[in-house]
């Protein structure tokens, strides 16, 4: 058993620290990593409480549910501010990158140290699949909100269809390493295989920003 509260004050108490000698993107990161670790509790939360009240099964939960769960909790501090500070395209996807470094790390940490760190195969399937997933959803995401404000389509169908967009990246994720064989291998190299494909789009952003 472990104490997911407790590990997130102990990850969090330096970063907010380092906030108070940080100044510019550095706090912006560090504020979304912090955003971002706490949308993973609650996504926690949220996601077990379903489970339980439904009666789903983990493997069920993890595939049908958390995907919903988590990359919703992590759109809602994107939206925050979105909609508040109207950032450009590149902070956008800088923000999301924070959030989901955030959500990646913190979630990686307790299933380190509930399940422990002494099989490499484990923790590198942590660190180069799920974690990198959980960064690359949230990219996608904001991404997709950067095409919808650009072609001025920003409405609750815009955003939903960004969102459905990362959803659906997430569960496919999970469905495909649910069972082991082929399909876990295809489901460990996705995530990569997206970021390098998801550079590029940011790359153009970033030079049409300049």
């Amino acid at each position: 058993m472990i104490y997911a509260e407790n590990i997130l004050i102990c990850i969090a108490i330096p970063l907010f620290i380092a906030l108070l000698f940080t100044r510019g993107k550095t706090r912006q990161f560090l504020t979304s990593f912090l955003l971002g670790m706490g949308a993973c509790l609650l996504a926690a939360y949220i996601s077990g409480f379903i489970g339980a009240a439904s009666g789903t099964e983990a493997r069920d939960t993890a595939i049908f549910i958390s995907p919903m769960i988590e990359e919703a909790m992590k759109m809602l501090p994107l939206l925050f501010y979105l909609f508040l500070l109207e950032p450009s395209g590149p902070d956008l996807v800088h923000a999301a990158c924070g959030i989901g470094t955030g959500f990646a790390i913190y979630e990686n940490c307790c299933y380190i140290l509930y399940m422990g760190a002494g099989s490499l195969t484990y923790i590198m399937i942590r660190g180069l699949a799920v974690g990198v997933m959980h960064i690359v959803s949230i990219l996608a995401l904001a991404l997709g909100l950067v095409q919808v404000r650009r072609f001025r389509a920003f409405s609750a169908g815009g955003i939903l269809g960004a969102l459905a967009l990362s959803m659906t990246f997430h569960g496919l994720y999970n469905l495909l390493v649910s069972a082991p064989g082929l399909t876990s291998y295809i489901g460990y190299g996705m995530p990569l295989v997206a970021a390098a494909l998801l550079y590029l789009p940011y790359r153009r952003l970033r030079s049409e920003a300049e």
